[in-house]
């Protein structure tokens, strides 16, 4: 397997981890001291035997083409410790052993790849999507429509009421008003509406300037509202925006399969207002086409999103784009080879080329906060008025995008890793700055997360 394989580094295995506990306890579990029955396959699995506090040892394996897990512990974290401690050890070692997998890792292997054939065999594919009565789904569409409608009326008159009493109060006012009206958002249908609502409430506490802020946004939803009421005679690809930005969801089946090799360039995780959904944002460049690629997993109260990609590494695989979303969001199909490091930073732009880019986003998507840009060769300098990136050649720079008036706190790993040299960078380039999201070492080429 070694021979075949790219092994991968040991921060992209952790960067797999639910959490700080599990990423701990994984590299507890990283050496081979507590395994036994390892070995790996050339199509891309691991597998090993792990001794815990019990009597019986668990058995863990791995496919790195998903990657995706399995292990006979009790934990619900996913991956487990097991599974990180036997990519660890992978990583570190190769596993040279056994070429023919045990049967417990065969009978689970053999499933995953059933079930990966039958999703895209040719029956799969012509199979009806059943007996979906065309007739109510027009009427359930329609309902939903007038409700959504209604919403957005009433949103309208909330807007009219606040600019007509003034900003000034909103800091006494408090947030509960905000609350009130995202939960009529709910019941409308409209859930794209009530985040951005939640948002709005939230920015009276925001510090200094919040006053143009709110105004700002206001705006942005007036224009939302205003683009729903007007849907049916907008272009087809704004149109389908629209759609996307209220809260209907838009599916991907019928969208052409575009394979790539796909670059991962960031992962991070962010929790909704009321702390039960954790949604995971993962950042694809595809190394033929140059597309850029929006994947987005979610998981429920107390368990982190299943899907897990680590950063820097390449997928072979196919992804199918939904409608709206400044042609960004998509879902990633079938993959046909097991993810292996680039060694190398991807290509980079000058701060003059990624606001450019970000400008073309905002003309199929004005209501876009930021587009993903890489940016390279800069330099990241620090200075009284707040950090920038500036380009190698001196030309221009983009601000930092900071949090509360504060820098990131991946920002002084940046410098580290610059060392006052030009770094590769990968983030959301917006009209409040530059996120940093990933940064590569341009002598080894590997990549660090700074989010």
């Amino acid at each position: 397997m070694n021979g075949h394989r790219v092994r991968w580094t040991a921060e992209q295995v952790l960067a797999l981890a639910p959490d700080d506990a599990s990423r701990k306890a994984g590299g507890e579990l990283g050496g081979a001291g507590p395994w036994s029955q390892t070995g790996g396959s050339a199509s891309g699995a691991v597998w090993g035997v792990c001794k815990g506090s019990g009597r019986t040892p668990y058995r863990t394996v791995v496919d790195l083409t998903g990657p995706a897990f399995s292990c006979s512990c009790p934990s619900r974290k996913f991956p487990c410790k097991h599974a990180l401690g036997l990519l660890l050890l992978w990583a570190a070692e190769g596993l040279d052993g056994a070429a023919e997998a045990p049967d417990w890792a065969a009978e689970w292997l053999s499933a995953r790849a059933a079930k990966a054939a039958d999703a895209t065999s040719p029956a799969a594919a012509a199979a009806p999507a059943g007996p979906a009565d065309a007739e109510a789904a027009r009427k359930r569409a329609e309902r939903r429509a007038a409700r959504i409608g209604a919403g957005v009326a009433e949103l309208e008159q909330r807007l009219a009421d606040l600019l007509r009493g003034g900003l000034a109060g909103q800091e006494q006012t408090g947030y509960g008003g905000w609350e009130e009206t995202a939960a009529r958002m709910v019941d409308a249908q409209a859930p794209g509406l009530a985040s951005r609502v939640r948002e709005l409430g939230t920015i009276p506490s925001s510090g200094a300037g919040w006053p143009g802020r709110m105004l700002e946004e206001c705006a942005l939803l007036h224009l939302l509202d205003r683009a729903w009421l007007e849907v049916s005679g907008l272009p087809a690809p704004l149109a389908a925006t629209v759609r996307t930005r209220v809260g209907l969801t838009a599916a991907a089946e019928g969208a052409a399969a575009v394979r790539d090799r796909w670059l991962v360039l960031a992962q991070y995780d962010s929790v909704s207002a009321d702390g039960r959904l954790t949604t995971r944002r993962i950042w694809l460049r595809g190394l033929r086409s140059g597309r850029t690629a929006l994947v987005m997993d979610y998981g429920p109260p107390g368990r982190p999103p299943r899907l897990a990609l680590p950063v820097g590494l390449v997928l072979d695989a196919e992804a199918r784009f939904r409608p709206g979303s400044a042609g960004l969001r998509a879902d990633l199909g079938e993959r046909f080879a097991a993810p292996v490091p680039l060694p190398r930073p991807p290509a980079g732009v000058g701060a003059a080329a990624a606001l450019d880019a970000y400008g073309a986003a905002l003309r199929q998507d004005p209501w876009l906060d930021s587009w993903p840009v890489v940016l390279g060769p800069v330099v990241p300098v620090p200075g009284e008025l707040g950090w920038q990136l500036a380009d190698a050649n001196g030309q221009d720079a983009l601000p930092v995008r900071t949090a509360g008036g504060r820098p990131r706190a991946g920002l002084w790993q940046l410098a580290a890793l610059s060392g006052g040299g030009p770094v590769t960078v990968f983030g959301e380039c917006g009209h409040r700055g530059f996120t940093p999201l990933t940064a590569w070492d341009e002598r080894t080429g590997e990549p660090v997360s700074l989010s």
